[in-house]
């Protein structure tokens, strides 16, 4: 009799602790699936409100996992998100989640990168270095990097010329090039009425494709400012 009741006890311990330890299991089932929701929601409204301001440049988003001690309750209605304009022109974004069928909220973070697709070095190049296809490629790079004006097209650098040493892997910025350097003879276009007249001169500063420069004209000595067309031009709009 006595061994039976021991064996009962032991067989009702048994029971409540392995009803524990589903309702545990549950538990953190529910609140594991509740923190992923939170996280991937705060993750799809930042790409939301930071997709039309990115322009050409693709966004990466890591939201910082909430603590898993943090309780987070059901929201029948679906929880709501929110940044401030200053908060989401940063790195990293402090987004507010709360939940309209109570006072609860918490606070969670988002880290945010923006990279493009731009003109890299495709090995260490010296001053003096005419850029080909050969030594150029595209790669995704942080804008973070970037001080000046890049390029998306290798095409568009080809024929520049470097200031500069590089390292493989850099970024190719207008201010590590020109197209014209100081010093160099070029030709200068002068376009009036519909007719070009052409004659040499000398680039008095160093520019790129689009750049104002001044030039002297090598028949009249006279300065003149004219954009920068390619490596051996120049035009002048009369």
């Amino acid at each position: 009799m006595k061994q039976t009741n021991i064996r009962l006890h032991f067989n009702i311990a048994k029971f409540w602790a392995v009803s524990a330890l589903l309702f545990i299991s549950a538990t953190a089932t529910a609140s594991t699936s509740q923190h992923a929701e939170v996280e991937e929601g705060a993750k799809q409204y930042l790409l939301s409100q930071l997709d039309e301001a990115s322009g050409n440049t693709d966004l990466d988003i890591s939201i910082v996992e909430i603590d898993e001690r943090i309780n987070i309750p059901n929201c029948p209605t679906g929880f709501q998100y929110n940044a401030s304009e200053e908060a989401l022109a940063q790195s990293y974004i402090s987004v507010r989640v709360s939940c309209r069928n109570n006072d609860w909220y918490l606070f969670t973070s988002g880290q945010v990168t923006r990279t493009k697709e731009i003109v890299v070095l495709q090995g260490a190049v010296s001053p003096g270095t005419v850029l080909t296809s050969s030594n150029l490629t595209l790669a995704k790079i942080d804008v973070k990097r970037l001080r000046h004006t890049a390029f998306s097209d290798i095409d568009s650098v080809v024929g520049a010329r470097m200031k500069r040493r590089a390292t493989n892997g850099q970024a190719v910025q207008a201010n590590m090039l020109c197209f014209i350097c100081k010093g160099d003879r070029i030709t200068i276009t002068a376009e009036v009425a519909g007719m070009r007249v052409k004659t040499a001169g000398i680039a008095q500063q160093d520019g790129v494709v689009g750049d104002s420069i001044k030039v002297i004209n090598a028949s009249s000595q006279k300065a003149v400012v004219a954009r920068v067309a390619s490596s051996e031009e120049v035009v002048i709009h009369l």
